[in-house]
């Protein structure tokens, strides 16, 4: 009798078997069906917005290897690159410190190693706050659909020049409607997750989600539309139509 192809089979199986269980271990949200198309850490089974308190715990979870895979550096901002992870909402944009009603209003969590637009955080903590890009982190982005990113695409809000909208405090200086809060993700495993206060936790308590992964590129031109979502790895609900409920 040949032990080894058996042994082989049995760690197979029981891989399957505990990769299996630790998907069926999410609860409520959005569940979605693993992707033969999709590349592991980006393949979404599991969305889920829920609340303790006044902080709001945003979730995705992936086949596995979340936050794995990250875009080749090009040593330019032109043209580069950008990975996340994505809730977007139907919360209004005013409640995070844009104007009302800009977007979508969703949150992300990215990773871009040809730019950093986190100026007020040092991730790596090595002193310098303007070469973290390429850590995993947060943002706050206002989305609206955008031909010029491509049919059927949505872009990052640019900001026209001379033009003064609201903004949160912790906004970038980028000319587009991106917030960099500080808030920090946990990435461990099949999972991402972002824990945020809010004052008035009833705006979440009240929203639709759905849950992301995409590329987002730099315009080669650096110029408006800046910022578009170029690449949709995979969506939660297939469609895009928010059908996630806070806490259930």
């Amino acid at each position: 009798m040949k032990l080894i192809p058996i042994i082989s089979i049995l760690v197979f199986s029981s891989l399957s078997i505990g990769c299996a269980s630790a998907h069926q271990a999410h609860s409520g949200g959005i569940k979605a069906k693993q992707q033969t198309d999709v590349i592991a850490p980006f393949d979404i089974i599991h969305a889920k917005i829920s609340t303790e308190g006044n902080t709001a715990i945003f979730h995705i979870a992936v086949s596995e290897n979340a936050g794995t895979s990250k875009p080749t550096k090009t040593g330019k901002l032109a043209g580069s690159r950008a990975f996340a992870y994505v809730w977007p909402t139907n919360i209004d944009s005013f409640e995070v410190g844009f104007e009302h009603q800009a977007g979508i209003l969703a949150l992300a969590v990215a990773t871009h190693p040809d730019f950093d637009d986190t100026p007020l955080f040092d991730e790596n903590r090595d002193g310098n706050t303007g070469n973290d890009g390429n850590i995993w982190h947060s943002h706050w982005v206002v989305l609206q659909p955008n031909e010029q990113c491509g049919k059927g695409a949505l872009g990052v809000v640019d900001i026209p020049e001379g033009s003064k909208p609201r903004l949160p405090k912790t906004w970038p200086g980028l000319p587009i409607l991106l917030d960099s809060p500080g808030w920090q993700p946990t990435i461990n495993g099949e999972t991402v997750e972002v824990r945020i206060p809010f004052d008035d936790i009833g705006v979440v308590n009240s929203a639709q989600f759905d849950g992301v992964t995409a590329g987002l590129r730099i315009n080669v031109d650096v110029h408006a539309p800046l910022f578009c979502v170029v690449d949709v790895f995979d969506i939660a609900s297939g469609d895009l139509s928010l059908p996630g409920k806070v806490n259930q």
